[in-house]
This record gives structure tokens, sequence and C-alpha cells, in this order.
């Protein structure tokens, strides 16, 4: 089972925005898509270009000679050292989808008082000091 870690507050990272981050020792980096999070691993599947450094770009389409439509504007990372292009949302590479992704790790958005209560609740004792000597109910 995959470990929590908490790596940023909603605000360190604006729509658009991205945050390299380290989780167990790898680096990461979390994207913001409009309010929506999603996190790649830094490391270029082909020769190990950092992502977080690259370009953010769209996905140009075409159905016809002369026509071309600019849809999913910031929605892709392009590789600073070769231009491979990623797709944020899934890793899936534009070059060959099925075979070559960037590692995706979950992301969830968290409330703060969540993480601080946590699941786990120490069991307590009722402490009282009478003549010098501290005294637990239990």
């Amino acid at each position: 089972m995959a470990k929590k870690h908490v790596v940023a507050a909603v605000s360190e990272i604006p729509p658009g925005g991205r945050k390299l981050v380290t989780a167990d020792g790898r680096a990461i980096v979390v994207f913001n898509l409009g309010g929506e999070f999603f996190a790649l691993s830094n490391r270029c599947p082909h020769r190990g270009g950092s992502l977080c450094e690259g370009n953010l770009t769209g996905l140009v389409l075409s159905d016809e000679p002369g026509e071309y439509n600019y849809t999913r504007r910031g929605e892709i990372i392009r590789c600073p050292w070769h231009s491979w292009e990623f797709d944020i949302r899934t890793g899936k590479s534009w070059c060959d989808p099925e075979k070559v992704k960037a590692r995706r790790f979950g992301v969830s958005v968290e409330k703060g008082a969540k993480l601080i209560e946590g699941p786990y609740v120490a069991e307590t004792f009722r402490v009282s000091v009478e003549n010098d000597y501290v005294v637990i109910e239990a």
C-alpha cells in the first residue's frame, strides 16, 4: 500500500503551476490543472530529463489540411532534453502511448484538520497529584 506524504499547501501550486517535491526519495512534479492536481515522476522515461523544467503546451488537432485546432492548453509537458511530450493527466506519451509513459502518482487534496487529527488516537488517563504522588486513574 502506498504511503501518503504531505508535499505542499494548495496555495503553493496555483492553477497552471507546478512544484517539484520529494517523497520516499523520489523526485515528483505536481501540476495544478485548473484546480485538479496530478503528479508525475520528474524523470522522463526516454533519457531521464527533468519534466519539471519542460515547457507546458497543448495539443494541435486537424481534421483537414489548413485547419488546426489548439486544445488542452497547458495539459501537455514537453521534456526539455528531446521534446518528448507527455499527457499530464495520464502520463502517456504522444509518440507511443501504450508503451512509453511517465510514472503517475496518486494525488489528493485533504483538509488540514484531517491531517492533524490523523486516524490514530492515543489512550489517555486522568492524572492528579495527591500529597507529592502522581496518581493515574485507569
